[in-house]
């Protein structure tokens, strides 16, 4: 039983915002007369002395007390004596946790946005460098229209954009609290729940106290932040893997992001953006957790939530790794300029233009456009060259309306260049948007 129902092992991670709640608690007692002023100050200055010897590693967790409440509750006990009993006035483990808690995710939420901001930085300045840089953009991984490197970096700046306006729904959401509703019924004493609130931080307490000591909405709502982030991590760190392989070779690491072999001297694997990769299953498996835990609970409180924190603190501390190590990576990535511009020559990538200049240039309905650059694709295919490789008899074979104008689209610089819709891929629409970005985001 003691094994199985101490949380002392992971919820000590607790104890600044245990000793923060604590001295508000105490301060609000006071003030509303509900403990002596000898007494509020003898407590204060016991929590003081007890978060320096946290700080300082000398502090004795005991597992036989449980959690970090009453190791905290205990050690304020010796230091003070009497006067420790009357901390716990007006207040329980099961809302003291509760504001515990969120005040953690609180600074958590707010040091992930601080990474997916730095994140956004180094794309931004990726995405300006690489505004003229054409490369292949794909569909069912098969390349499809020619785009700038730039514009394809300036997608992530988006998805990790909207991740942040996630957490930062989630933070406004869990801005409340608990701390006053005491087991589940609130009390009888006249406290002042609007003080402690504000002295914490938060803008307002809990409406309801049953619901305070129950939801843990507010962790659910952040793992699912966090595990929509680490797939588009997890998307970007693929990205990252195709392009270091010899087959695309359009970027490369240094050695500082990447790691050899144990028998093979040549290799340089991109094993950051691998783990990035795969850390996303341990953030999404958090949020399966929490939510198997709480699917069946009945009000209020059942120790069962005592198994919260372990997959959040685990989650939060996986996506700020693995932030980490995006930052450094994408920061430190080297585009091969050449290799991208090569990639663009295979695929017809231009067909799509074609058939738009068949629409605005010859007249035709764009059904019949897509039907003419398919017979077009399909002789080029037949010769094996490109689609600006074929004369222009070969092309008014297929269709008398083509005329020697239709060269100029069939660069893939002409197509990207040409790309000027809001949104689009054109290089000065990737540098406008950069620009944008980092007046929105930055």
């Amino acid at each position: 039983m003691e094994a199985i129902n101490a949380s002392i092992g992971f919820d000590r991670k607790l104890y600044p915002q245990d000793i923060a709640a604590s001295k508000a608690h105490c301060a609000m007692l006071e003030r509303q007369g509900i403990i002596a002023p000898d007494d509020g100050k003898a407590i204060r200055e016991g929590l003081d002395t007890i978060l320096r010897e946290i700080d300082a590693g000398t502090f004795t967790f005991k597992t036989a007390l449980e959690d970090i409440h009453m190791n905290v509750e205990a050690r304020l006990k010796e230091l003070i004596g009497e006067p420790a009993g009357r901390l716990h006035t007006a207040r329980s483990r099961n809302d003291q946790v509760a504001t515990d808690f969120r005040l953690w995710l609180r600074d958590a939420v707010d040091r992930i946005d601080a990474q997916l901001r730095a994140l956004q930085t180094a794309l931004i300045d990726q995405a300006e460098a690489g505004a003229d840089l054409v490369m292949p953009g794909f569909t069912h991984l098969q390349a499809a229209q020619p785009v700038t490197l730039g514009h394809h970096l300036m997608a992530y700046v988006e998805m990790f954009g909207r991740d942040r306006g996630r957490f930062a729904d989630a933070r406004r959401r869990l801005n409340e609290c608990p701390l006053g509703a005491a087991a589940l019924a609130g009390t009888s004493f006249p406290i002042d729940r609007e003080m402690t609130a504000k002295a914490l931080g938060f803008d307002r307490p809990t409406a309801n106290s049953m619901d305070s000591v129950a939801d843990r909405d507010f962790a659910l709502e952040t793992l699912a932040a966090a595990s929509i982030s680490a797939m588009h991590l997890s998307r970007l760190g693929e990205e990252l893997v195709l392009w270091c392989n010899d087959g695309f070779a359009f970027v490369e690491l240094s050695d500082a992001f990447t790691t050899g072999s144990s028998i093979m001297p040549q290799k340089k694997n991109p094993d950051g953006a691998e783990l990035v990769r795969a850390k996303a299953g341990r953030i999404v498996g958090a949020l399966v957790t929490l939510l198997t835990v709480m699917k069946g609970l009945p009000m209020t409180y059942g120790k069962d939530m005592q198994e919260d924190k372990e997959p959040v603190f685990d989650a939060a501390a996986t996506l700020e790794l693995s932030l980490a190590c995006m930052v450094g990576m994408i920061a430190d990535m080297r585009p091969n300029a050449e290799n991208l511009r090569a990639a663009t020559q295979k695929g017809f990538l231009t067909a799509t233009d074609l058939a738009d200049w068949l629409v605005r240039v010859a007249g035709m309905p764009f059904r019949e456009a897509h039907h003419v650059t398919g017979a077009l694709v399909k002789k080029a295919e037949d010769r094996r060259v490109d689609l600006a490789e074929l004369s222009l008899d070969e092309m008014q074979s297929v269709d008398s309306r083509i005329d020697a104008s239709v060269y100029d689209v069939l660069t893939v610089e002409s197509a990207v260049a040409s790309r000027t819709s809001y949104g689009g891929t054109a290089p000065a629409n990737v540098r406008a948007a950069a620009q944008a970005a980092r007046e929105r985001f930055l």
